[in-house]
């Protein structure tokens, strides 16, 4: 017999529900600009929401402030256009009170690197159960081309026209590092893998924290153009699949085996595929290594699901810590609780 935390772990689908992606388009008008590639996330986006089977009330976006913030409007679900650096916070808030709702948290690499970092950070260490969707395009897009967290040493921005002085954030190596379970990288080029990291974000139970590279035609244009475009991401970048050897290349004639706990590329002329390294997604320690590969020059960069840890999510806690007080305590009172040990009355 299934308890109320059996059901919570559940993902809820509506096998009797029939929905195609232009039932998620709503009747307004797309104010990104044109080639944006938050409007290659979009669409993604509007194709997964037929497949889970839900009723679109049971499903909310949230967002924070910037480009990111107007993709509640762009979905006929409900939404939440919340402030600068606190979907999270807010969103988090959503899905302990309402458990049986999916929340899906849209937001940008500066307001959610930045003025939201520490929200971040706490959720992924809850392991609140979000569907986190980072848009980065490494500058603050919205306020008009600033150096964001993500922003590279040495760009050339409105406010670092001689360069920028610090290194950036590694969003998937933050997100590992805070204790997200679920980390997975994509990019605006390829919408079938984005839509496929997607759904597996919605499938896992936790946080699950999805960094898309989307490029920013007007501020940061063509700053991902060596691991998105066609003729030579196979070259500089690598997509990552559990239990299969690291293979890249347009021939798939290179891998990465590890030297010590050093990543290298090596030659399938004189390496053959049984001495590379095979990934998995449950290896902390490999998710990190993996990270660490993100800005080398001389490795491939990872792209897909770095690491998948079936960790039970905080709201599941939180509502099995409650039912537990029911059950050894009874039901319990508001007015005794208030007035508990250590409160006096003022004359």
């Amino acid at each position: 017999m299934k308890t109320a935390i059996d059901n919570l772990l559940e993902r809820p689908h509506e096998g009797s529900l029939i929905y195609t992606a232009k039932d998620f388009k709503p009747n307004v008008d797309v104010r990104w600009c044109a080639g944006c590639g938050a409007i290659s996330v979009l669409s993604p986006s509007q194709r997964l929401m037929p497949e889970l089977g839900l009723p679109k009330e049971k499903i909310v976006y949230v967002s924070g402030i910037g480009c990111s913030g107007r993709f509640p409007y762009y979905m006929e679900t409900y939404g939440f256009h919340s402030i600068h650096g606190r979907a999270l916070a807010i969103a988090s808030g959503l899905k302990i009170a309402r458990p049986d709702l999916s929340v899906w948290v849209v937001t940008g690499d500066g307001d959610n690197m930045s003025i939201g970092g520490n929200h971040f950070i706490h959720t992924c260490r809850r392991n609140v159960d979000l569907n986190i969707m980072m848009f980065n395009n490494e500058v603050y897009s919205l306020t008009k081309g600033q150096y964001s967290p993500t922003s590279h040493r040495g760009q050339v921005t409105k406010s670092s026209p001689l360069g920028v002085l610090d290194d950036p954030f590694n969003p998937v190596g933050l997100a590992l590092g805070a204790g997200a379970s679920f980390v997975a990288r994509g990019h605006d080029k390829d919408r079938t893998q984005l839509q496929e990291l997607l759904r597996r974000a919605y499938n896992h139970k936790g946080t699950s924290f999805v960094e898309i590279y989307t490029n920013c035609r007007i501020f940061n244009d063509g700053a991902f153009d060596l691991y998105t475009n066609a003729d030579t991401r196979d070259e500089h970048t690598i997509f990552l699949e559990h239990e299969k050897p690291l293979v890249f290349g347009k021939k798939k004639d290179k891998g990465i085996i590890l030297d010590g706990y050093t990543p290298k590329v090596v030659s399938l002329d004189t390496y053959s595929i049984s001495d590379l390294l095979v990934h998995n997604e449950k290896d902390s320690t490999l998710a990190f290594i993996l990270a660490n590969m993100t800005y080398s020059e001389t490795l491939p960069r990872p792209m897909g699901v770095l690491q998948a840890l079936p960790i039970k999510p905080y709201d599941v806690r939180v509502t099995e810590q409650i039912q537990h007080e029911i059950e050894t305590k009874g039901e319990g009172n508001l007015e005794s609780l208030l007035a508990g040990g250590s409160s006096w009355a003022i004359n």
